[in-house]
């Protein structure tokens, strides 16, 4: 597998070609006998065609589509983008404002859209340019729409929350509520980091001493509701106990859609558009599920991942010991592989590890995810680095928006060792719901 993955074959094929191969051995090779590959071919068929019909006829698979949906339908009726624009007016007159509204405002869209790399796509190409011309440093505006896009992974509604419940078998809505307090966290860290940023070099980052107008700011707050009204709608109802996840995802996403024909800015063209690609990304995802889905069968019939816990409680290493070898396994696969294709990949291995410690899952999965943000920033494949050098101006350089992702990288650091030091950053919400 990771041989396929070398040779840039795509995460979903090198899974299920490598799974398929494995179990087709497994059957068709017992132990002291002579290989019969066709004799292990129906099973392998038959397992193959199982895993992926019970995987997805599961109820919490449907939020996929659906929260994909919500985040296409809200960036075409603009509300995505006028929350930014709203932020924008408002905090203009600050330090660095228009870098804090830009890390704002993909705090806001990764809240209703649950995707990093979606955030991260549209908020590079409104406010990246929208900074450059306001003489901001590049790698000030660039570093900070990498880092705020960074922000879906763990402010609800997330996608990789969701692959994450479904691989473990977690609540959704227990995991949405665990990534509030981190993700606030984050997003305050973000803009003190600005903030700091431009005391310590005020010519990155040119202050605006204009006021905004009365109109300028009715403008601004017309833009904050729709985006407000979706993260009441998810959020609250899930707090609330008035929706389960899914259903959450399936009235943010009906509220959307309503929004935007009410305002006028949601077409029938748009909103068939928005449909296109949300079945191109659900079906992109779906199809690593499910590859996923029978790569883990084939780890679970080897028995690796038992022989590994064996060998663990022989050596009796201390949970301090394990849990800081996991976190540098993920910061160290997150440098070369996408964050679905990573979860899909390790959690096979690293879950039932944790379990072996008794350790919260819920906990842990926050950890996860702050692991997978960071993987996004971090050279040489951070996701979000390159999408926004893609998506730029010429003069934003690749190694720009590394060097701008720094600093924010530093601040992830002390995010992540709170939420490891404080479990009850994570669990004093979901606690509190149930």
């Amino acid at each position: 597998m990771l041989i396929l993955l070398v040779l840039r074959v795509p995460i979903a094929y090198a899974l299920g070609v490598s799974a398929s191969v494995g179990l087709i051995l497994f059957f068709g090779w017992r132990p002291g006998g002579d290989p019969n590959l066709l004799a292990g071919l129906r099973p392998t068929l038959a397992m193959i065609g199982s895993s992926a019909y019970g995987f997805v006829h599961n109820y919490p698979m449907s939020m996929i589509p659906l929260f994909i949906g919500l985040g296409h339908v809200a960036y075409h009726a603009g509300i995505t983008t006028d929350f930014y624009y709203a932020l924008r007016v408002l905090l203009r007159r600050l330090p660095g404002g228009l870098a804090m509204a830009s890390v704002n405002g993909c705090a806001g869209f990764s809240a209703i859209t649950g995707s990093s790399v979606a955030c991260a796509a549209a908020m590079g190409r409104i406010a990246v340019p929208e900074m450059l011309r306001y003489g901001y440093d590049p790698r000030l505006a660039a570093g900070s729409v990498a880092a705020g896009g960074t922000l879906g992974s763990l402010i609800p509604p997330s996608l990789l929350f969701v692959i994450y419940a479904i691989f473990t078998e977690q609540s959704v809505k227990g995991l949405f509520l665990a990534g509030i307090v981190p993700g606030l966290l984050s997003l305050i860290g973000f803009l003190v980091t600005i903030l700091i940023w431009c005391r310590l070099r005020p010519q990155h980052a040119p202050q605006d001493d204009t006021a905004p107008t009365n109109a300028e700011r009715i403008a601004s707050l017309t833009g904050l509701w729709p985006a407000a009204i979706l993260f009441l709608v998810v959020v609250g109802g899930i707090y609330l106990g008035i929706f389960t996840p899914t259903e959450a995802a399936a009235v943010s996403l009906v509220v959307a859609i309503v929004i935007g024909c009410v305002r006028r800015r949601l077409t029938l063209s748009l909103l068939a558009e928005a449909g296109r690609e949300t079945v191109r990304q659900t079906t992109m995802i779906f199809l690593i599920a499910l590859a996923a889905k029978v790569f883990t069968s084939f780890v679970s019939l080897t028995r690796i991942t038992p022989t590994a816990l064996e060998w663990l409680q022989q050596s009796d290493p201390s949970f301090l010991v394990v849990i800081l070898a996991v976190v540098l396994f993920y910061l160290i696969i997150g440098m070369f592989l996408d964050s679905i294709g990573i979860l899909v990949l390790t959690l096979p291995f690293t879950v039932p590890l944790m379990m072996a410690y008794d350790v919260n899952l819920i906990w842990f999965g926050v950890i996860v995810i702050k692991l997978l943000e960071v993987g996004l920033m971090t050279p040489p494949i951070g996701l979000n680095v390159f999408v926004i050098k893609g998506v730029s101006p010429p003069e934003v350089t690749l190694r720009k928006v590394f060097q701008g992702t720094a600093a924010f990288l530093l601040l992830d650091a002390v995010v992540l060792i709170l939420i490891l030091s404080i479990p009850a950053l994570s669990l004093w919400l979901p606690n509190s719901a149930f």
